[in-house]
């Protein structure tokens, strides 16, 4: 290990620098805590491109429990109804506390899709997660308890006897092993495993996968959100037409000009509705000229600078849409303190499966949901002491992560819509990348488990449809599964033991 983190042996690891990780990180302060960030905080971090906001009930119009029922709605029967209460009792609460951290919200509450009431908090109009980011990253480089590996890529975790016991990681100048027995995954999605995406490239589950290997147990992760409006463009990430636009009346038109209507319905169906007219060759487009016109620029202007960017004028040009992979609702399995299966393992935001978004999460509660488990698992770390620590030994290195082998497997055969056909050809395709020890391994493993609750899940729900199970089952059922329920090949090693 590096001397400067010979200190930190012991004391607990976050890996992950958006919303999730900054808040736990500063939620243990004075306790000294070690972050790890692949890249610099905010950088890659989907928490930075967030325009939408975060969702609480602040309006005069508005409560708690109009709140918990629009979210149980769109979570499609699979909410869990005390995580929910619990989480959304909390967001005024914690909106409150950004501000402390000096975030700066624009008056105005903004409307989204499944949504009852405006209830959407933002900043700059679309520049939510990134004012968000810019307050707690600040908070974070100030307070002297948090020590900042950036640079620094978690490729395993370490265990002993079940038990979390250190992290074996890559860093610019070599390999390093960090003994602690208290790591907090924050690392985010897995849209970058997709070729159609808007979250950063290099959030391609590496979180799942750490978790995964070690052994812990992962919650409904069939369930992939695909936003119904990415500019169709070449741009790869795509930019990100908020929900917000359609909140404000922009309309969606094919090529004809003729209006497909349904613009503040849930994701999923608005998703499948555009994608639809896509496998007919048709084109389809969000048209905003009517009701912002010339005032685009003015409440949008990051997406406006998108636009630009690609030759497109919002004020005069309706909007090229596609749907594009953009939040997972599964995930690792986490307790309401984000504890997981395996003892010393907690896990934040995205990566975490709480059963706040059921099977469809409702716009907006991401980075609400980010922010309270950030301070939950802070709270909860901060009531623990390191036991005894084995020196880890030092491992072989795995590969680093890459996800081109793996996207345009995802991308044809777990999108939009499913079947246990594409499905079974997905299965087949990323299993011997799983079980390999190649760049795709990991990957492939997180595609790998996804696959295999598709396939399970013979129903539609939310976000998951599949074509030759078009209804809904009557029974409501969470799916959960490890690595061992997908791997088989008795040569690879399901978690690295010290």
């Amino acid at each position: 290990m590096s001397a400067d983190l010979i200190h930190l042996s012991g004391h607990p690891v976050i890996i992950g620098g958006g919303i999730a990780g900054l808040m736990t990180a500063l939620t243990l302060a004075p306790e000294p805590v070690l972050l790890l960030s692949k890249a610099p905080i905010g950088y890659e971090a989907a928490s930075a491109w967030a325009q939408g906001g975060l969702a609480a009930s602040l309006g005069a119009d508005d409560d708690v429990a109009l709140h918990v029922a629009d979210t149980l709605a769109a979570g499609d029967g699979l909410c869990d109804a005390g995580v929910v209460q619990d989480l959304l009792s909390a967001a005024p609460q914690a909106i409150d506390t950004l501000i402390r951290y000096g975030a700066r919200f624009d008056q105005h509450l903004g409307l989204e899709a499944a949504h009852s009431r405006r209830r959407i908090v933002h900043s700059q109009g679309d520049g939510s997660g990134r004012e968000v980011m810019r307050a707690l990253a600040q908070a974070v480089k100030q307070t002297p308890s948090i020590t900042l590996a950036e640079g620094m890529e978690a490729r395993r975790l370490l265990t002993e006897d079940g038990i979390i016991n250190g992290i074996l990681a890559q860093s610019e100048t070599g390999v390093v092993t960090i003994a602690t027995d208290r790591v907090v995954l924050a690392t985010g999605g897995v849209g970058g495993l997709f070729l159609d995406s808007t979250n950063p490239a290099g959030s391609c589950g590496q979180g799942l996968a750490l978790a995964a290997r070690a052994g812990a147990r992962l919650a409904d992760l069939e369930f992939i959100q695909f936003h119904p409006t990415a500019l169709d463009v070449p741009l790869r990430p795509m930019p990100l037409i908020s929900e917000a636009v359609r909140g404000e009346g922009a309309i969606l038109i094919d090529e004809t000009g003729a209006r497909l209507g349904g613009e503040l319905e849930p994701r999923d169906v608005v998703a499948r509705a555009i994608w639809k007219h896509l496998q007919q060759g048709r084109r389809v487009f969000l048209d905003a000229r009517q009701c912002l016109g010339a005032r685009f620029a003015e409440h949008f202007p990051v997406i406006a600078a998108a636009c630009r960017a690609n030759g497109i004028d919002p004020a005069t040009d309706p909007l090229p849409v596609r749907p594009a992979a953009h939040y997972h609702m599964g995930g690792i399995a986490v307790d309401r303190s984000g504890r997981s299966s395996v003892a010393g393992l907690w896990a934040a935001g995205e990566v975490a499966s709480t059963g706040l978004h059921g099977a469809n999460r409702l716009a907006s509660n991401s980075l609400t949901e980010a922010l309270i488990t950030g301070l939950r698992v802070g709270e909860d770390l901060s009531g623990t002491s390191p036991r005894r620590l084995r020196k880890p030994r030092i491992q072989e290195l795995p590969c680093s992560s890459d996800p081109a082998a793996v996207r345009p497997i995802l991308s044809r055969y777990l999108g939009v819509t499913r079947d246990e056909a594409g499905l079974h050809t997905a299965i087949a395709a990323l299993r011997p990348l799983a079980e390999s020890h190649r760049e795709a391994a990991d990957p492939a493993l997180v595609g790998l488990m996804i696959a295999e609750a598709a396939l399970a899940r013979q129903e539609s729900r939310g976000a998951h449809y599949r074509t030759d199970f078009p209804q809904k089952s009557t029974i409501a059922a969470r799916s959960f599964l490890t690595s061992e329920d997908v791997l088989v090949s008795s040569s690879f090693p399901r978690q690295v033991k010290s």
